[in-house]
């Protein structure tokens, strides 16, 4: 069996320790929570438990309701339209339930009332800052809170 230089096994000592002292090199965890209300027609966005942004949002108008509860990212797309309303452009597009989205918009003048079939909107660039944060924190560390 071949023996190990002094150096080299110190390194894998080292690489050993730090692995089981839970150290390992891994990427950065943040829990991101995007909190919407929809009366106010606002989003709150804080990552660990510190708040970074609060945005004017668009929910959906009459008849077309925003479903309320406690929800995580199941689907990402950077650019995507929407196959069941005439093919409307919806970038960073952060799918929540179903085909209920948080996505870009360029209706700026809507934002702050209630305007959409049920996704919620944002300004172009909130979306697409918003859509960098849960790509790089990830979707099991995203909650998406959406109350009345």
């Amino acid at each position: 069996m071949k023996r190990l230089s002094v150096g080299r096994r110190a390194r894998l000592v080292f690489a050993a320790a730090v692995v089981m002292a839970g150290l390992a090199w891994s990427p950065a965890r943040a829990d991101v929570v995007v909190q919407i209300d929809k009366s106010a027609q606002r989003m709150a966005m804080s990552v660990d438990g510190m708040m970074r942004h609060n945005w004017p949002v668009s929910t959906g108008r009459s008849g077309y309701g925003t479903p309320s509860g406690t929800f995580h990212p199941q689907l990402m797309a950077r650019r995507w339209f929407s196959r069941k309303y005439y093919n409307s452009p919806m970038p960073h597009a952060i799918f929540f339930y179903g085909g209920f989205a948080i996505h870009g918009t360029y209706e700026l003048t809507r934002l702050g009332g209630p305007a959409s079939h049920g996704c919620v909107r944002l300004d172009p660039s909130h979306a697409a800052t918003l859509f960098a944060l849960v790509g790089r924190n990830g979707p099991r560390n995203t909650r998406i809170e959406i109350s009345n």
